[in-house]
C-alpha cells in the first residue's frame, strides 16, 4: 500500500446539469467533514467544470476531469484538451472502460492522454480492467500487462510518481440502465492488484511499485467499502452510481476514514 491517505473520487459519468451539480456539492460540502486520511476528488461533466471550480473549496475536494484529447490545441472540433483544463482539475482519468470500449480508444490514445497529463501539471488516473469474457478465460494478468505496458509507454521513472491506478473489471461495472451489477469478491481484487504492481515493480522497479496508488473502481457501495478497502494494496476507491447521491457518497467517505484510522 502506497500511502495511508484513501484517494476516493467520485465519477459522476454524463449526469447532473450544471445546476445540478452545484446543488449538489452545496450539500455535500455541509456534510463531509475535512479528513486528513481521506483525499476526495469529484470528476463531473467538462460543462460543470469551470463553474464548479470556482464553488468548491480546495482544502475539502479536488476536481478531475473525466475525458481530454492528448493535442494541447490544434483544429480538433469539439475537444478539450489537458492545457485548457490545468489550473481547473488536479486530476484527470485516462482510459476508463466505457472510452475503450464505446468510443474505441487505443492503447496509442490512453498512452499520449497519460502524457499529456503529466505535461501540464495534472494526475492521471489509468484505468485498466479485463471484460467478463477475459476474467472467465483466466487472462486477467495478460490484459492488465499489456494495459500498463501501452497506457506508461511513454511514462519515465520521476513521472511516474504523480499517475494513478485503477482497477476497474469491466465485467463488475454497472451500465445505469437497470442492470444488476456484479459483486467482486476482495480476493479477485487482491489478485489484480497484485499483478498490476508486480507490473509496474517489472517496468519501474520495487520502489515505484510500492510507492504508486492503486484504486479499486467496480460499481462500490457503501456496503463494499470496508471489504475492498481492506485488501492488501488498495489505497482508494473510484465510485461511479454511489457518488451521485450525496448523502451516499459522504457514508462511503465516512468509512473510509474509519477504516484508515484502523489500519493506522
Amino acid at each position: 500500500m502506497a500511502l495511508n491517505k484513501k484517494l476516493i473520487i467520485g465519477n459522476w459519468k454524463m449526469n447532473l446539469n450544471t445546476g445540478e451539480a452545484s446543488l449538489y456539492l452545496h450539500r455535500l460540502t455541509k456534510l463531509v467533514k475535512n479528513h486528513r486520511d481521506v483525499e476526495v476528488v469529484l470528476a463531473p461533466t467538462v460543462l460543470t467544470l469551470q463553474s464548479l471550480s470556482l464553488q468548491v473549496d480546495p482544502k475539502q475536494f479536488k476536481l478531475a476531469a473525466q475525458n481530454f484529447f492528448w493535442r494541447d490545441n490544434g483544429t480538433y472540433t469539439g475537444e478539450v484538451s489537458a492545457s485548457q483544463l490545468r489550473g481547473v482539475v488536479q486530476y484527470a482519468l485516462v482510459g476508463h472502460s466505457e472510452r475503450r470500449h464505446i468510443f474505441n480508444e487505443s492503447d496509442k490514445d490512453i498512452r499520449n492522454k497519460v502524457a499529456a497529463a503529466i505535461r501540464n501539471g495534472i494526475k492521471p488516473v489509468l484505468c485498466v480492467g479485463e471484460t467478463a469474457w477475459e476474467h472467465a478465460s483466466g487472462e486477467t494478468r495478460d490484459i492488465l500487462h499489456d494495459q500498463l505496458v501501452g497506457g506508461l509507454a511513454n511514462i519515465t521513472s520521476e513521472e511516474l510518481k504523480d499517475v494513478v491506478i485503477a482497477y476497474e473489471p469491466v465485467w463488475a461495472i454497472s451500465s445505469g440502465v437497470g442492470s444488476s451489477p456484479v459483486v467482486v469478491s476482495p480476493y479477485d481484487v487482491e489478485v489484480a492488484v497484485s499483478a498490476i504492481h508486480s507490473q509496474i515493480a517489472h517496468l519501474y522497479g520495487r520502489g515505484a511499485a510500492d510507492s504508486i496508488r492503486i484504486l479499486y473502481g467496480g460499481s462500490v457501495t457503501s456496503d463494499s467499502v470496508a471489504d475492498y478497502l481492506a485488501v492488501p494494496g488498495v489505497d482508494g476507491l473510484l465510485v461511479g452510481a454511489a457518488s451521485l447521491n450525496a448523502a451516499q457518497f459522504n457514508e462511503i467517505l465516512e468509512i473510509a476514514h474509519k477504516g484508515s484510522k484502523v489500519a493506522s
